[in-house]
């Protein structure tokens, strides 16, 4: 099936299998390799992308589904070599251990304080709760992910 996808703002057009996944169209054939297989089964959240905003486990969507949408990978976040401020602040509060989790864990949280700017810690958990991590005790993505909100409601782009 031929199918037409926009990836980090660039415009893909592809024949593609069906039945393949969008996180192994975006991986093997656009080289979108910071979107991580994790489990195929949605339960680890390693994959997570932004579909037309928000947030989906790219391991439960077929590429043909994306056809005429728009797809955010975690490569598509810096701007002008600026990081984001969520990948920011994962990266100044140390959120991270192996770094297998984190695309997945960063493109959540930006879904997240999308729809709640100011999380408290609880707040934060929940929405992260479809994202495992096997290294960390998750306290710094947290806090994290709260240095984020904090430095978007001040302006402050990281």
């Amino acid at each position: 099936m031929r199918i037409t996808v926009t990836v980090d703002g660039v415009a893909y057009t592809d024949e593609v299998e069906p039945r393949t996944l969008l996180v192994h169209h975006l991986r093997e054939r656009l080289g979108k390799t910071g979107t991580v297989v994790g489990c195929d089964t949605s339960n680890c959240g390693a994959c997570t992308v932004h579909l037309d905003g928000r947030s989906v486990k790219s391991c439960s969507v077929l590429a043909v589904q994306a056809h005429g949408r728009e797809v955010t990978t975690v490569e598509g976040l810096a701007t002008d070599g600026r990081l984001h401020p969520v990948q920011r602040a994962f990266h100044e509060n140390h959120a991270l251990q192996c770094g297998f989790c984190t695309p997945g864990m960063i493109m959540q949280a930006i879904d997240l304080l999308a729809d709640n700017p100011d999380p408290d810690e609880d707040e934060v958990r929940h929405g992260l709760e479809g994202n495992l991590c096997r290294c960390t005790g998750y306290q710094n993505i947290v806090r994290a992910v709260r240095d984020a909100a904090a430095r978007t409601r001040a302006g402050g782009a990281g």
